[in-house]
C-alpha cells in the first residue's frame, strides 16, 4: 500500500467528491483510511438496483446514530441521488464523500453538485514521490502510475486489459456513444495526437468518422479524466502564437496501451511522447495535491518556437522543457531564453536525460529523475542551488 499524498479532505471534516480516472486507487484508498464506516459501491448490483430505482432510500442505509463519513463509491451511475444526500448534510450535519469518474460529465448532466455544501478533490495515478525507492523511469515510461499495475504479475496485459474493458465499459456505462467500434478507432487515432496540437478534422478523417464526432469523442476523453487537452498560453502575448490546444492521455502507460505498435513503430518514438506525458501527470498530481494553484498551458509561437509546459499561478510563472538527450546544446534553449524576454518574472527550466544540473543564462537545466523527485520544490518556489546536489556547469 502506498502513502498517498492526498490528505487534506479527511482532514477538514467536511463532505467532499472524490473525482479521478478509474484504477487510480480512489476506492482503495478510503477502504484503507475508513476501514469501519459505511460504504456504498454503485458498482455492485445490490446497491445499484435497490438505490436507482427510489433514490431516497439512501437514508435507510444509516443508522439513526451514525456520525462518521458516509461513502458513495462512483455516484455518477446514479445522480439523483446527490439530492437525498443534499438534504442529509442540510437536516442532519452528516458528512458524506462521493467518488466519480468526472465532475464535468455529471455537470451536463444537470446534476445537483451539492452548491458548494461539498469541497472537490482529485485523484491521480502515483506519483514519483509516493513511490519512493521503488520508482524506475524507464518502467515509468513503458507502463505508467496506475497502482495495481505495481502489484500486477503482467502489468502490460493489465493496461490493455485497462483500455479494452474499463475504458471502453466506462463509456457504455455513461451512455456517451453508441458506436462503441466507432469510439475504439477513435482512441487508437487519437494516441498519435499525444503530446501534439490537435488537428481534429485529421483525427475524424484517419477514425473514418464525421469531424462533430470527433470533437464529441475529445470532450468524452476529457469528461471521464481519461485525457487533457493543454491550451496555449498567451497572457499579454508580444508574438503572434499558435491557438490550438495540445492532446495528452492521464496516464504513460495507458498511452502506451492505446496506442497501436507494429514492425515500423520503435520505443525511440514513443519515448518522446511518454516522457512529456509522465511530466505532465506528475505535474497535475502536485500541483492538485499541494493545493499550488497553478493553471498548466504550453506555449508556442507562429515560428515554431515552443515549450512544453507553462504554469502560471499565484505562486508564480513557471517554464519547463523536456528533453530526453543526454546533453543540451545552447541554442536548443532559444524557446525558453525568449519566453524570458518577453516575460521576465518566469523561472525557466530544461528537464533532461543527463546527469548533472547545469546553468544556461537564467536557465536551471536539471536531470529529468531529480526534476520529478522534487516537483513539489521547485512548484513551491523553494528548489535553490543549494538544494540541487551534484556538479554544477555554468555556460555563458
Amino acid at each position: 500500500m502506498f502513502n498517498r499524498l492526498l490528505k487534506k479532505p479527511l482532514e477538514s471534516r467536511k463532505s467532499f467528491f472524490l473525482f479521478g480516472p478509474r484504477g487510480t486507487g480512489k476506492t482503495t484508498w478510503l477502504k484503507h483510511n475508513l476501514p469501519d464506516t459505511i460504504f456504498i459501491n454503485l458498482l455492485q448490483s445490490e446497491f445499484y438496483n435497490r438505490l436507482s430505482a427510489n433514490p431516497d432510500r439512501l437514508r435507510e442505509m444509516i443508522p439513526p446514530s451514525h456520525r462518521d463519513w458516509i461513502i458513495i463509491d462512483e455516484v455518477q451511475r446514479i445522480p439523483a441521488i446527490l439530492n437525498e444526500v443534499h438534504d442529509l448534510i442540510e437536516t442532519y450535519k452528516l458528512d458524506f464523500i462521493m467518488t466519480g469518474s468526472s465532475a464535468r460529465s455529471l455537470r451536463r448532466k444537470g446534476v445537483n453538485l451539492l452548491a458548494g455544501r461539498a469541497l472537490t478533490y482529485q485523484m491521480h495515478p502515483l506519483t514519483i514521490i509516493e513511490q519512493e525507492e521503488t520508482f524506475n523511469l524507464r518502467s515509468s515510461m513503458q507502463l505508467g502510475h496506475l497502482p495495481a499495475r505495481f502489484s500486477e504479475a503482467a502489468p502490460g496485459k493489465y493496461l490493455k486489459d485497462y483500455v479494452q474493458t474499463y475504458l471502453r465499459e466506462e463509456v457504455m456505462q455513461e451512455s456517451l456513444t453508441r458506436n462503441i467500434g466507432h469510439f475504439s478507432r477513435f482512441l487508437e487515432v487519437a494516441s498519435f495526437s499525444q503530446g501534439q496540437t490537435i488537428n481534429i478534422s485529421s483525427v475524424a478523417r484517419e477514425a473514418q468518422i464525421e469531424r462533430p464526432v470527433a470533437e464529441n469523442y475529445f470532450s468524452i476523453l476529457e469528461d471521464l479524466l481519461i485525457a487533457v487537452r493543454l491550451p496555449a498560453f498567451s497572457r499579454k502575448a508580444k508574438r503572434k502564437l499558435i491557438s490550438q490546444k495540445k492532446f495528452y492521455f492521464f496516464d504513460a502507460g495507458v498511452y502506451r496501451a492505446i496506442r497501436p505498435t507494429g514492425p515500423l513503430d520503435s520505443d525511440a518514438e514513443m519515448d518522446g511522447p511518454a516522457l512529456e506525458t509522465l511530466v505532465l501527470q506528475e505535474l497535475r498530481a502536485i500541483n492538485d495535491y499541494l493545493e499550488c494553484g497553478y493553471k498548466i498551458y504550453f506555449w508556442r509561437t507562429r515560428n515554431q518556437l515552443e515549450i512544453d509546459f507553462i504554469l502560471y499561478g499565484p505562486n508564480g510563472l513557471l517554464a519547463i522543457e523536456i528533453k530526453r538527450s543526454r546533453q543540451v546544446q545552447y541554442k536548443e534553449t532559444r524557446a525558453l531564453r525568449e519566453f524570458k524576454k518577453d516575460y521576465p518574472p518566469a523561472t525557466c527550466y530544461v528537464f533532461y536525460g543527463g546527469s548533472a544540473p547545469l546553468y544556461i543564462d537564467d536557465i536551471t537545466v536539471l536531470p529529468i529523475e531529480y526534476a520529478l523527485k522534487n516537483l513539489d520544490r521547485i512548484l513551491n518556489n523553494t528548489l535553490t542551488a543549494k538544494c540541487i546536489s551534484g556538479v554544477v556547469t555554468v555556460w555563458s
